[in-house]
């Protein structure tokens, strides 16, 4: 038993072993930007992303009620 054991320790820890063959690395950079992004490029960007994450909450908030009355339609 012991012997399978090993056997099965070793299957699952032979990959840990050998090393991954693929080497992820971050990229990471510590210097300036090469671009610089000027004062209407930021406010797009902020205004877009405000958009895309308030947009479809305040649709649900707004028609919670219509929701919620769908949920008692189905029980009944």
């Amino acid at each position: 038993m012991s012997g399978l054991l090993r056997g099965i320790a070793r299957i699952r820890t032979a990959p840990v072993l050998r090393g991954s063959t693929i080497t992820q690395r971050a990229n990471i950079v510590t210097r300036p930007a090469k671009d610089k992004f000027g004062p209407a490029e930021t406010i797009i960007g902020l205004t877009v992303f405000s958009i895309t994450i308030l947009v479809p909450s305040g649709w649900v908030l707004t028609n919670l009620e219509n929701y919620k009355k769908k949920g008692t339609a189905e029980s009944e």
